[in-house]
């Protein structure tokens, strides 16, 4: 149980380390900041963050989960969800939730010229595998919370 009162959510501090990634990955994550906010709060069955994309800017590679589910919430700005190989110009107010293990691919793009805000919301169900279609890597949930990147032969970065 936690002790800590109410919060701004802006008030809590970015993630310094832009991106678990490997390089040449982890600079593709130079438009987003991420802020923790059920880590600050010591939540541990679920993540939820506050994600700014800055013009240009991209969530994550793309990617899906075999084991855990994702939902995001759209605060402002105007991204594209891409899902697969659609496309959707998202407005503030719009969700959409990610099933795990349907093979699809997605990552939010931010294409305009203004900030993206969003929560991202997912759970923290363990042996968890992700694929990134698009790139030579793969990654793997750790039983201490950690991540393990892999290329797609299975050879570590």
């Amino acid at each position: 149980m936690t002790t800590k009162k109410p919060i701004a959510a802006k008030k809590i501090i970015p993630n310094l380390q832009k991106s678990l990634y490997p390089e040449p990955f982890a600079t593709m994550m130079e438009g987003r900041i991420k802020r923790k906010l059920g880590d600050y709060f010591g939540l541990t069955n679920f993540g939820i963050n506050l994600t700014e994309i800055k013009p240009g800017g991209i969530s994550a590679l793309k990617h899906h989960h075999m084991t855990q589910d994702e939902f995001i919430y759209i605060l402002s700005g105007t991204p594209t969800l891409v899902f697969g190989s659609d496309e959707h110009l998202l407005q503030p107010g719009d969700c959409f939730g990610l099933n795990k293990g349907q093979g699809i691919g997605h990552q939010i793009a931010n294409n305009s010229d203004e900030v993206v805000t969003y929560l991202e919301i997912g759970d923290r169900s363990p042996d968890d595998q992700v694929e990134y279609p698009d790139n030579d890597l793969c990654a793997k949930s750790e039983p201490d919370g950690s991540w393990s990147f892999l290329h797609k032969d299975g050879t570590p970065y």
